[in-house]
């Protein structure tokens, strides 16, 4: 009787080990699944980033050379004047 009680329990601690495996690895895919989805979306954000900053100096230079025309526009009607 003791033997059979011990089979049962270890049975029954197999499928409890068992089971405890499964949920870790399906722990570990939803992470893995998780970190890619962050570093993908970081990726996305930081490329965003680096395109907005180039359209910013893009814009920036725009300006200053409109600016530095309507000086030079300025000065010549003043001068023809």
């Amino acid at each position: 009787m003791a033997k059979t009680t011990k089979r049962s329990a270890e049975a029954q601690f197999a499928k409890l080990k068992q089971r405890d495996d499964e949920v870790f690895k399906e722990r570990q895919i939803a992470e893995r699944a998780r970190d890619e989805k962050v570093e993908r979306l970081r990726g996305l954000r930081l490329a965003k980033e680096a395109a907005d900053r180039e359209d910013a100096e893009k814009t920036k230079q725009e300006k200053a050379a409109k600016s530095a025309d309507r000086t030079v526009k300025r000065t010549k009607k003043t001068v023809s004047v």
